[in-house]
């Protein structure tokens, strides 16, 4: 009696988990489905399916939202800021961690501390401290990537010293000893004993700022002014006019912009339950 309990409870679960799923994709649906249909069939029902597949509103899409060059922009920029994010977050956190001093532990609380600062109290100083950047030292600030990726690296530095901190607790100190023994200096034993240890929450801070610097829009609003230097989600937003919404084209541009994240997600996510949770350690 209690097996039959037991296995119907299992079974009403799945089914409960299951509908939610449904409800939690449901967006992912209406965009897909909309994305191949005109304007007509749109407003009569947007949960039927397309009476017709055809393409021609992806390549319109892509034209429209000139799709190379924003999608050759967010890949760099994303590349770009989670190289250096990765490599001064982990070195930072493993010094803090090695030092282990008043100082260290006051730095370390003010990246934790900078994670409660929201970026909308930033916004404007923000742009007046690039401005007078660009006036003290002639270094452009605004509308280039390079800046971008550098306001990327400090906003997204917080949390990923934040995961490399709790990860780097769990490395034996005596394996970085043995090494200097062994006549490696600080560099070496970082690179070649600390680093490789630190895989699984290095793809866990990959993957959480991927899906954050692609999906961004708010602060490459503020930097990125020419068409040129537009980002994927940049190029998106021009559909959204003020008075009128391509909402098919619109539909087609939305899925052409979360392909590459979600495939890149669909690959890395074994890594990020085991990252976080062994970053939490200790």
């Amino acid at each position: 009696m209690k097996t039959s309990f037991r296995a119907v409870k299992i079974s009403a679960l799945n089914v409960l988990v299951l509908a939610f799923s449904l409800v939690y994709l449901s967006p992912v649906y209406i965009v897909l489905v909309n994305s191949f249909k005109n304007r007509a069939e749109l407003y009569e029902n947007i949960l039927a399916l397309p009476a017709s597949i055809s393409f021609r509103y992806y390549a319109n899409a892509m034209e429209r939202m000139n799709f190379l060059s924003a999608l050759g922009n967010s890949f760099i920029v994303t590349l770009v800021s989670i190289l250096f994010l990765t490599v001064f977050a982990s070195m930072t956190a493993w010094m803090l961690v090695r030092s282990n001093g008043g100082l260290s532990r006051l730095v370390f609380t003010v990246f934790v501390a900078t994670m409660l600062i929201p970026f909308q109290t930033l916004m404007m100083p923000l742009l007046q401290e690039m401005s007078a950047v660009k006036r003290a030292t002639g270094i452009p600030m605004i509308d280039t990537l390079g800046a971008l990726v550098y306001m990327n690296i400090g906003f997204g530095a917080s949390l990923a010293v934040f995961l490399y901190h709790g990860f780097v607790k769990t490395i034996p100190v005596s394996l970085e000893e043995a090494a200097v023994i062994d006549g490696c200096n600080t560099l070496r034993v970082f690179w070649h004993i600390v680093f490789p240890m630190l895989k699984p929450v290095t793809a866990t801070v990959m993957v959480l700022d991927v899906i954050w610097i692609w999906n961004d829009y708010l602060l490459p609003s503020l930097i990125l002014t020419s068409r040129a230097n537009r980002t994927i989600p940049l190029s998106t937003a021009s559909f959204f006019g003020e008075f009128t919404i391509q909402w098919n084209m619109a539909m087609a541009g939305l899925m052409l912009t979360i392909i590459p994240v979600t495939v890149f997600y669909l690959c890395s996510q074994k890594y990020i339950i085991k990252g976080i949770a062994a970053g939490a350690v200790k």
